[in-house]
């Protein structure tokens, strides 16, 4: 039995010590449904889902409660799927593997799926534990939030019936979100031709890895390091001084994660090895100490490697290479209408060779501005166009509005002042949230989120802290009693 079934409050981590052995990629999620319908069908509760997947389930109110109006609670049921390289795991089979370390929840090498499992768990929790009073509760879980956030856009329009939403999907315990940016992904193809290698040339496997990645929103701002940008300089830089010529560029993974890792195979002119060697170790020195304060474990390698069967004919690889190093990578824009908040931002997320003769790069742009996000992307789309590049872009998603006349938020900002003695924190959430989209299907919805504190979220060091999921438990459960 995991260890964390130990922990208070009991009902919230046995549900959520469950939910981390169901396997549940974004846009897989065919295992988690089955968890939630056969829980709802065990528990005698009403459900219902719809054509791409999402659930609701509702429970009538407690005794003496009949007369509240409906508050939905929601979580989305997908998780970022992320591990260490040195790390054995399927995500499509295996279960996550929890441990505790001072005071936090985490996972051995791979994501935790806190994120937002553990908001699962809490809305699961609300249905079935008898002791709790509220109103009518319907608890809404969508599909593939991570990933395109499909299942807030297909969401069927007879799914809710509230008046009130509390989205679970939040990172930050004292704070309520009552807004979020938008978001749009931006993916550019470059079309090469494959040319042999030189058998004269020395070939290396070239790796940055080790950098503290993160959610690309949440931790846009905290100054870490980009994989690909690390490593597209460093090739620069080598092309010019040595004539560097590259066979293979693979970084990044999910388009909503700041890279980690990243590596390249490439060559060398024979009689430029060891000027090349001598170059690397003093990149590697100098970029090391560069962010040596908020990338304190970055680690790069250089090793030999066989000839390689192609490379990237030289037009395309000079491109590839300036438009890596060129195109904006972070924060853009910081808001002048809620100080601290990132308003807009761009993630260079993953570089993938997925068949031969083919890199596709991809971004993500979000912004809580609307013209804002457009120009952002627009940004991205003109660097990589003028690299020869093909652009396309996904539909985007909306952000959300604040409206900090809310009568949710004020018995939510009354709940947490009588619980805890202090104030919390009202804030804007530069990550995306599905809010925006419930509230164009929804548009009479009063929407706040909050959560336990999670950190590393999207990486593998995923953590929540023990101490916040009581707080935030005891905060939901006054809430829903305060609604009328």
């Amino acid at each position: 039995m995991s260890e964390i079934r130990n922990l208070n409050p009991t009902l919230v981590w046995e549900l959520f010590d469950e939910i981390t052995r169901v396997p549940r990629p974004s846009k897989k999620e065919e295992k988690i449904i089955a968890y939630l319908i056969d829980f709802a069908t065990r528990h005698n509760i009403d459900y219902k889902r719809d054509a791409v997947g999402n659930v609701v389930m509702r429970v009538p109110a407690t005794a003496g409660y009949e007369s509240r109006p409906t508050v939905v609670l929601q979580a989305h049921m997908d998780m970022v799927c992320e591990k260490n390289s040195d790390v054995q795991h399927d995500f499509e089979r295996d279960p996550i593997r929890t441990r505790i370390v001072d005071g936090w929840v985490m996972a051995e090498g791979t994501t935790l799926g806190a994120d937002c499992g553990i908001g699962v768990a809490a809305a699961l929790a609300v249905l079935i534990d008898p002791t709790i009073e509220h109103g009518p509760v319907e608890a809404l879980f969508t599909i593939d939030e991570e990933t395109g956030l499909t299942g807030a856009f297909c969401l069927a329009d007879d799914m809710i019936s509230g008046k009130y939403l509390i989205n679970l999907d939040s990172e930050d315990e004292g704070e309520l979100f009552i807004g979020c940016a938008g978001g749009v992904d931006t993916v550019a193809t470059f079309h090469y031709t494959p040319e042999t290698a030189p058998a004269d040339y020395g070939y290396y496997r070239v790796e940055v890895a080790g950098l503290c990645g993160g959610h690309s929103g949440d931790d846009i701002d905290k100054g870490r390091a980009n994989s690909n940008k690390l490593l597209a300089r460093m090739l620069l830089e080598s092309e010019l001084l040595y004539g560097l010529r590259l066979s293979r560029f693979d970084g990044g993974n999910l388009r909503n994660a700041i890279p980690r890792e990243a590596y390249a195979v490439v060559g060398v002119p024979a009689a430029q090895k060891k000027a090349f060697e001598i170059y690397f170790a003093e990149f590697e020195s100098l970029a090391t100490d560069e962010i040596r304060l908020t990338e304190p474990n970055v680690r790069f390698s250089l090793a030999e490697c066989e000839c390689p069967t192609h490379l990237v004919d030289w037009k395309t690889q000079r491109a590839l290479i300036r438009a890596l190093v060129g195109v904006a990578n972070g924060v853009i824009a910081m808001s002048a209408a809620m100080p601290g908040l990132v308003e807009t931002s761009t993630n260079l997320a993953s570089v993938k060779m997925p068949s031969e003769g083919e890199i596709v790069v991809t971004t993500s742009q979000r912004s809580s501005v609307g013209h804002a996000k457009l120009y952002a992307m627009r940004q991205v789309e003109s660097v990589f166009e003028l690299a020869g590049a093909s652009v396309e872009h996904s539909d985007g998603y909306p952000g959300w509005a604040p409206n900090p006349d809310s009568q949710l938020l004020k018995w939510c900002e009354a709940s947490y002042a009588d619980l805890f003695g202090t104030q919390p924190k009202v804030r804007a959430i530069h990550a995306g949230l599905e809010c925006g989209l419930f509230l164009e299907k929804y548009p009479h919805l009063e929407m706040v989120s909050f959560g336990p504190t999670l950190r590393g979220v999207h990486s593998p060091d995923e953590r929540i802290e023990i101490s916040t999921v009581e707080k935030f438990w005891v905060l939901l459960l006054d809430v829903l009693k305060r609604v009328e």
